[in-house]
């Protein structure tokens, strides 16, 4: 019953993180705290990528290790890629997926860098 509960929460928060990090810099109120969840998600995947692979996701890591415990075997290399086909049912290329994800994530994160300095001036 606890793995069923850790799974649920990571679906809910782990989506809901990446979803803020898509969006969060639209709201004013929200930019900084935007700019700290885009840090980190850089920090997890550059920092901690050196040792534990490009890309690398502590949430993700998590749920995976909750996932397998409670024998699921549906378990992909990008998150996005797994939330994709939890979502629509179709297999998306992974390298497309990941390459997408890296852009769109690039993009962000200068878009809430600028608003940020720009606020700040």
């Amino acid at each position: 019953m606890w793995l069923e509960f850790l799974n649920t929460f990571f679906y809910v928060f782990h989506t809901a993180f990446i979803l803020f990090n898509l969006t969060g810099w639209i709201f004013p109120a929200w930019r900084k705290w935007h700019l700290i969840t885009m840090s980190l998600t850089a920090f997890s995947w550059f920092i901690l990528g050196i040792w534990y692979g490009w890309g690398y996701c502590l949430c993700t890591d998590w749920h995976w290790q909750v996932r397998e415990k409670l024998g699921y075997s549906d378990i992909s290399d990008s998150y996005i890629h797994f939330l994709l086909i939890k979502l629509t049912g179709i297999n998306f290329d992974e390298h497309v997926v990941e390459t997408g994800t890296l852009i769109i994530f690039l993009l962000v994160f200068m878009i809430s860098l600028f608003l940020y300095v720009k606020e700040k001036k």
